[in-house]
Parts: C-alpha cells; structure tokens; sequence
C-alpha cells in the first residue's frame, strides 16, 4: 500500500495532487469509449481519500513501449505537463509492469500506481470486518509479490547469514518474497477459519425457509440503495465506486408478503483484478448459494451494455450456474430523459425478466417486487421419497425444508410423504447425487 502521508495525503497538511492516465492502444482498442474509460478510471481516483485529482488524459499509443510504456516524445510531453501541475501521484488506467513502474517513477519523478494498485488501495480503505480486512492484505501482497521482480535495485544486493535466516549469497529480493510467502500462509489459515464460520452461517440460514436473493451489479449500480430501501438499513450508499466492500444479509418482507433474505454483494468492475476475486472469493460465493440473483444495472450510465457484460463475466468466473434464476432491474430510470426513457421501456418489455425503475425514488419497483415473489414462489406438489437409515442428512434436510408430511418408518428403510417445489426437488437430488 501507498503512503499517501509521505506525499501530504491524510493526515499531512494537504492533499496529494493526483493525474489520471488512460493509455488507449491504436492496434489493441478496449470495448468502452476511451473517454468513458477514463471517467470510469478518474471516478476510481476520487473515492480514494487523499487525493485531490486535478485532471486525467486519454494517450493514444501506436504500441506499448516494453521499458516505459510510452514512447521518448510522449513521455517527455507528459513530464512537463506534471511537472508543470506539480503532480506528485500518477494513476495509470491499465496494466504496468515492474520495469516499467520504476523507469516512469524515475522519469516523472512521481509515485505510480496502476489500475490493480488503485484498486486494492481502494478496498484497503473500505474493508470493516476482520474478513475484509485479511482479504485485502491477501490480495496485496499477492500483488506485491509480482512487482518484486527487478522492480526496485536494492533487491538485487546479496545478504549473507548464519543459515537461520538467510544463507549466503542469498539475495534481498528471494528473502522478501519468502516473507510474503509465509504471511499470504498464515493469512490464508485465518481466512479459511472465517470460510468456515460462514459456511456455518449458511447451514444456519438453509434451516430458515426463506429463499436468498442475492443481488449484484457493476460498482455504483444502486444495490445499496436497493438494499436500504428495503431492508431499512443504514447501509453506506453514496455516488462512489466501491463504497461499500464488506457483505451484508437481512432477512426481508417483500411489500407482496413474501420474506427472502437479501445480500447485497461487493460491487463488480471491468478487469477485476483476478486476484481479488480470488480473495474474495468466499464473500462472493454468497451469490452460489442464492435462490434468485438480482441484478442491478445502472440504464442511465453510457457504458451500461458493457458493464453488464463485465458483471456476467464475473458471475461465470465464479461458477454461478445458467440454471440459476435471474432477474434483471435496470435502475436510475429517474436519470434518463423522456425519449431515452420511452425507448429503454420498449426494450424492457421485449427481453424477459427485465424490470425499469429507480431504487432512489421507488418507481417501477412494485412490479419487480411481485416478479420475484411468482420466481420464488414455485407451485408445489406431492411425493414420496424412500431413504435408508443410513440417509439421516438428506432426512434432516427434508425436515429443515418443511416439506415432510408424513413419514412411514419400516425396518430397513423410511417413506416420506413431501409436498415440496421443483426447486427443491432438484435440490434434493443434488444433495443424493453428492451422498
């Protein structure tokens, strides 16, 4: 992590002045509008604290230069322009690699951060609970290990030792990874010990007949908006990317009656950092284990066609099945002018599942509300199920379900009579298959 004290962040007497870079490669074209990209990268710098961002710049670039990314007359143009601006902190909107940090660092005389740093500097600023916190320094160091190689020349001295800690001719880079390997060790116990308190806070939940719905989106889609609305909670909602990061759940009565347990996840973002969603991983697989996943789109945002394709990417990294039900809210309606609006409605009522609306005003929600009651409410029908004695947990799930009717117990195996959905059934015949 960066100190933004040692550049008069936080905590020194002023902000420090931060540019936004966003490299647009003529031969390799991203799928947004590089002005868009930009915004995007520039709205990332704002809702980190500290900085006082005092402009961005799209470059266009023939090729990626290997050693400074930018070639001698483009980074000598850029150099006078922060220099000019005093710009202590450079956020590139891209990859960076080592080599290329350290010579722009040397080069512009300024700290660098690319898009992956910027946003785990991001999430180190918004982690709460103890989860969020071991995942950020998981995903950190993750990072750091990556930039060790050949990135700073005092690596490349030799230690000597007494074969306790480092041997001879040792160097200084192989002993700071070692050291990142053993704490990414001891962080990874840790989170796997708070994998598996939720893991018991699940099979607490499946023991309450509520279905799950889990909602998800880009970052400053709405979910919390959505989220607070109907929970009444104080969930931290603002105009920011990112600004909420740690996971929260409450048990909800849908204005049709029906009580759902609502999650509302961590914001989603083009080139998520694999890392991250790998840290992350055990708070996003609450979407796995969700009955409806609900997602919230901002309509109103021009990149809003790809930034759905971005959260459907991440949900399939993730592994959440096609089967699972989805319904779709296309949120801040209330953003749009009359004829945009008029035309987003027209496609709405063509695609199935998709709702238009605002979660800050409540417009166009009642119908969504009684979409997803009819989606979770399926109708349910009668069976019997034969189990051996030896199935005791498939019995105790039929029981944690409420689906038992009547049970008739013989002397090698039990018939029960279930009144249950398809849903169920088929969850039932996925707990057998894996028994």
């Amino acid at each position: 992590m960066i100190d933004l004290t040692e550049l008069g962040g936080e905590g020194g007497k002023r902000l420090t002045r931060a540019f936004v870079l966003h490299p647009e490669l003529k031969n390799k074209p991203g799928p947004r509008e590089p002005e868009d990209a930009l915004a995007e990268a520039m709205a990332l710098a704002h809702a980190l604290p500290g900085l006082d961002v005092r402009g961005g710049q799209v470059v266009r670039l023939p090729r990626a230069h290997p050693g400074q990314l930018f070639g001698k007359g483009k980074l000598e143009e850029l150099r006078q322009a922060l220099e000019a601006d005093e710009i202590e902190l450079v956020l590139i909107d891209g990859p960076v690699s080592p080599v290329q940090q350290r010579n722009l660092e040397k080069a512009w005389n300024v700290k660098l951060l690319d898009r992956t740093g910027l946003i785990l500097e991001i999430f180190a600023d918004r982690a709460a609970t103890r989860e969020g916190v071991l995942q950020v320094e998981l995903a950190a160091l993750s990072y750091q290990r990556t930039r060790l190689v050949r990135a700073w020349t005092h690596l490349e001295r030799q230690r000597g030792g007494l074969g306790f800690v480092g041997g001879p001719g040792e160097t200084q880079i192989e002993a700071d990874r070692r050291a990142i390997d053993e704490q990414m060790t001891r962080l990874r116990r840790q989170l796997d010990k708070v994998a598996k308190t939720r893991e018991l806070h699940r099979a607490a939940r499946r023991k309450v007949p509520y279905p799950v719905v889990a909602l998800v989106g880009y970052t400053n889609a709405g979910k919390s908006t959505l989220f607070n609305r109907l929970t009444g909670a104080n969930v931290m909602a603002k105009d920011m990317l990112f600004a909420t990061l740690d996971p929260t759940m409450r048990a909800v009565r849908l204005p049709t009656g029906k009580n759902v347990i609502l999650s509302d996840t961590v914001g989603f973002i083009s080139d998520l950092p694999t890392l991250l969603v790998a840290a992350f991983r055990a708070t996003l697989e609450e979407v796995l284990e969700a009955d409806l996943i609900l997602h919230v789109r901002d309509i109103a945002h021009p990149s809003t066609e790809v930034q759905a394709t971005d959260v459907a990417e991440v949900l399939a990294s993730l592994g959440v099945d096609d089967d699972t039900p989805r319904i779709d809210l296309w949120n801040k309606a209330d953003q749009l002018d009359d004829a945009t609006r008029l035309q987003v409605d027209r496609q709405a009522e063509r695609a199935e599942g998709v709702f238009v609306g605002s979660a800050l005003t409540g417009a166009g929600l009642d119908a969504l509300f009684g979409a997803i009651t009819a989606q979770l409410d399926d109708a349910r029908h009668h069976d019997t199920v034969t189990l051996t004695h030896a199935d005791g947990r498939l019995r105790a799930w039929l029981y944690e379900q409420g689906v038992v009717e009547a049970e008739t117990q013989g002397d090698a195996e039990s018939v029960l009579h279930v009144h249950w959905s398809d849903r169920q059934q088929a969850r039932f015949r996925a707990l057998r298959h894996r028994d």
